[in-house]
């Protein structure tokens, strides 16, 4: 009877090792082919698609028209504000980390134990990427385990260019709407190759909600955080800070 429970037992452990190496090869190679295509559609997009959002003082929400807008680009076609403002608003030490921002995650962790108003996070931007590109919506830890464990391959097989391409083509910026040229084109009527420093600074300040704050039609919230994106950009040096990335 014990033989046959080991036997069992073995057999239970090589079908389990089997199932992640699967999954891990899987991913690898989703992880991998992004590296060189541009997603077809993101999670987020496919919910957003099926149903508005719902939440009180919500802007623009489309509700009979629910057709997504989204053009990935390369960072060679958009203006070199926009890697800029992105970094100033979201991730300040985005060359420097490899995915994950310790102090800022303890910085953040400080002020949601001194019992903030509002929890706030420390996620970095490949940490959004991973998230927006890979990950179903909702909260969970095993959620929270699936994004790191994708920012690390991301990290590990992408450069930082091609993390900040997917950045700026996926993020959410308005209902049905997604990436920096969509954006560009609903509340500017340009394209992102054209936006001044100062479009670029209210697109990533109202990144962190963009359902709430207004791109289109700013009150004094979103025109306060587009000048604090803007006295970011102007410390980081400018658009030396966008060389460097390019140079990734």
């Amino acid at each position: 009877m014990k033989t046959k429970f080991r036997q069992l037992g073995r057999r239970v452990w090589r079908v389990l090792l089997q199932i992640i190496a699967a999954l891990f090869l899987t991913t690898v190679a989703w992880v991998l082919i992004y590296r060189w295509l541009a997603p077809p559609a993101t999670w987020l997009m496919l919910d957003r698609r099926a149903h508005a959002p719902i939440g009180r003082g919500y802007y623009g929400i489309r509700e009979d028209d629910r057709r997504i807008s989204y053009n990935f680009k390369t960072l060679d076609e958009v203006s070199p504000q926009v890697p800029l403002a992105l970094v100033a608003a979201e991730d300040q030490r985005f060359l420097q980390h490899r995915g994950f921002d310790v102090k800022a995650i303890q910085q953040a962790a400080k002020r949601n134990f001194e019992g903030g108003k509002q929890l706030v996070g420390g996620s970095t931007i490949s940490q959004q990427v991973a998230k927006n590109v890979f990950l179903w919506s909702g909260r969970s830890y095993v959620r929270k385990a699936a994004e790191a464990y994708f920012t690390i391959l991301i990290e590990t097989l992408w450069s930082k260019r091609r993390i900040m391409e997917m950045y700026l083509s996926v993020a959410e910026m308005g209902d049905c709407t997604f990436g920096v040229e969509a954006a560009a084109q609903r509340y500017f009527h340009k394209s992102a190759a054209k936006l001044t420093a100062s479009e670029a600074a209210l697109l990533a300040g109202v990144l962190p909600n963009p359902l709430r704050f207004r791109a289109s039609n700013p009150g004094p919230v979103a025109r306060a955080k587009q000048r604090r994106v803007q006295r970011n950009m102007r410390r980081l040096g400018g658009i030396s800070y966008v060389r460097a990335l390019l140079e990734e």
